[in-house]
This record gives structure tokens, sequence and C-alpha cells, in this order.
């Protein structure tokens, strides 16, 4: 496939594919000129979660003003635009057929190529924009509320999917034990902030590996001990210490997420692990992965808290390695919400 002229390649990005309406300007796939994020936390706080059909609208509300803002903030126009990029899956399908419509608008009245970019392979490129030296081939742990995945990153675009979660995500176990523990919305950053405060030894939760070798993950089990270790004490009328809970708890999902990535990373002879995705923000994380990795000669790199969440940004960046290989989509292009990420 022709490649494209790599110099000064600037694309508008665009993210919707749950509760974040963004736009970025990505010059070149790493030089990030302005990346709008429009958040929803405070709606949904409420209702315990993201309610698609709300998330739908209010992206509806909020597209056009932050597509507006990201080309205001970098200081370009349309002529300087060379493609415009767009999240197409997984995600909230009505959530992202708010930002497909408006990138394909865009490509349209503009004339310029759309790119269409897995979320997923999105989260992964997040490291490339701060990290300028990181190169392919690396291990990525990409966890967030609906995603655990591990994945060897052979290239830019070329992936292996060593392992994926075969229950819940790794953020999602967060959010229903955060809401378990009277805790709120979003779970994983109320956890981390209470199990600074716990004891991290004081309930021994199960570590679920799975079969030898597998680089899967399941949580479910995990989730189902703490409701019950919850509902025991209930029923026996003693006090719970959420602190200790919460420590405990995320003790019990970070040794799994660090041990089978460090396993990995031996496994495909790799030198470098990567985080990515909400979970990647997560302090006990960062730090039982650095942990490890420097007990291991593994190099560690992570995006800042910002390019964790959902984001434009990274969708830009993910969309400039497309555009240099021109890997365009038509106008034909639709929401795929249960999409994989794929080679």
């Amino acid at each position: 496939m022709q490649n494209k002229q790599t110099s000064n390649v600037t694309i508008l990005a665009v993210e919707s594919s749950c509760d974040e309406t963004s736009a970025a300007v990505v010059m070149n796939g790493r030089q990030v000129l302005s990346n709008v994020i429009s958040s929803q936390i405070e709606i949904h706080k409420k209702f315990g979660g993201v309610v698609p059909e709300v998330a739908s609208r209010k992206h509806i509300e909020s597209i056009n003003l932050v597509i507006q803002q990201a080309l205001d903030q970098a200081k370009v126009t349309s002529d300087d635009i060379d493609a415009v990029a767009v999240t197409y899956g997984p995600g909230l399908v009505g959530a992202l057929l708010v930002g497909i419509n408006s990138a394909k608008a865009l490509s349209y009245a503009w004339q310029k190529p759309l790119i269409a970019v897995n979320h997923i392979e999105g989260h992964i490129h997040a490291n490339f924009i701060e990290n300028q030296n990181l190169e392919p081939p690396f291990i990525c742990l990409v966890v967030s509320g609906g995603h655990s995945h591990l994945v060897y990153v052979k290239n830019y675009g070329e992936y292996e999917v060593l392992g994926r979660t075969r229950d819940d995500a790794a953020g999602e176990a967060y959010d229903k034990i955060a809401r378990a523990l009277g805790l709120g919305y979003p779970g994983g950053p109320l956890i981390d902030q209470e199990a600074k405060k716990g004891d991290r030894n004081a309930v021994e939760f199960p570590r679920i590996y799975l079969e030898n070798e597998s680089f899967d993950f399941s949580f479910s089990g995990l989730k189902s001990s703490v409701l019950n270790y919850l509902n025991s004490l209930k029923q026996k009328n003693q006090d719970i210490i959420i602190e200790d809970v919460a420590a405990s708890f995320q003790e019990a999902v970070v040794e799994v997420l660090v041990n089978k990535a460090v396993s990995a990373a031996k496994y495909k002879k790799c030198k470098t692990i990567a985080l990515a995705g909400g979970v990647a923000s997560n302090s006990r994380l960062r730090e039982y992965m650095a942990e490890n990795c420097l007990n291991n000669q593994i190099e560690y790199t992570y995006p800042s808290k910002i390019l964790c969440t959902d984001n434009a940004a990274m969708i830009g960046c993910a969309a400039y390695y497309k555009y240099i290989k021109c890997e365009y989509a038509n106008y034909e292009l639709n929401a795929v919400p249960n999409l994989e990420l794929v080679k």
C-alpha cells in the first residue's frame, strides 16, 4: 500500500464512544495541538452509571461546540486539516453514531479523507503522545470500565491480543464494588482514594489466574467474594471497614493485572510494558507495576491521567499511522459497538 507524506500531517479527531464528547487536533501523530473533552460524569452520577440514551443526547448537544473549540485552540481551520478521524467502536451504539455522523459530515464538506479508529487501539496510542521514544514492539495492558486486554503491539497497527476478560472488565468490577460500599460513581477513583487509607492485607480475597499460562482475566469471582464478605458482615451486625475492603479488593485486582502483564512481557521477550485505559490512572496499579517491572528489568510507561480517560487526542494519534498507509474509510462507515481489536 502506498505511503503518504508524513510531515506536518494535521488530523481532526472525534471521540464519543461513551460519556465523554471529545475533539482534538493532532499533528504528525504525537503533537497535540488541542484536546477538548466535555465530560458527562456529573450527569450520570445520580443514576449510578452511564445511561446510554442520556449520553447520546448530551453528545448531540455538545459535539459541534467541542469540535469548534478544538479547532480554535489549535489555531487551525478546515484548510489546515488533512483528514478527519473518528472512533467507530467498541462503545455505546447511539453515542458512537453521533461522532461518526459528525465526522462524516466534516469529511464530506471539507473533502478530506475519513479515518475509522478502534477505541482500544486509541487507548494504546495514548502512550505515544507523551513518550516520544516509545516504539513497538511492547506489551500494553488496556484496562478500563469496558475493557481488560493484554495486547502484544508488534508494530503500528499490528496487534496480537494475548488475553481479555471473560466476564467483568476491571473497571466494571470497581464500579460494582464501589456501589456495594456506598461510595458512588465512578467507582475507580473512589476506591483508589479509600484504599490509600486502608490495610490491603485486611481481607484475603481470591486472585483469579485461570488456567496455567492463560493471559485471560476474570473478575466475577472476586466481585462475588467481596459481595459475600459484605453480606456476611451485615448479617452478623458487624462493622464494615470500607477502606480495608477497598484496599484488599484493589490489591487482588492489581496483583493479577500486573503479574499477567509481566508474564506476557517475558513470554514475548518484550522489554517494555505500557498501561492504557481509565484504570491505568489507578495509583496502586502504577506503583505495583513499577515495582515489578524494576525487579524484572522491564521498561514501564503510561500516559498522564487525562490521556487515560476517553479523549480524541489518542484517536488522532492512531489515525496518523493509518493516514500514512492510506487506510481510509468510506461514507458507509457505521458504529460497531462490539468491535474487536484485530491485526
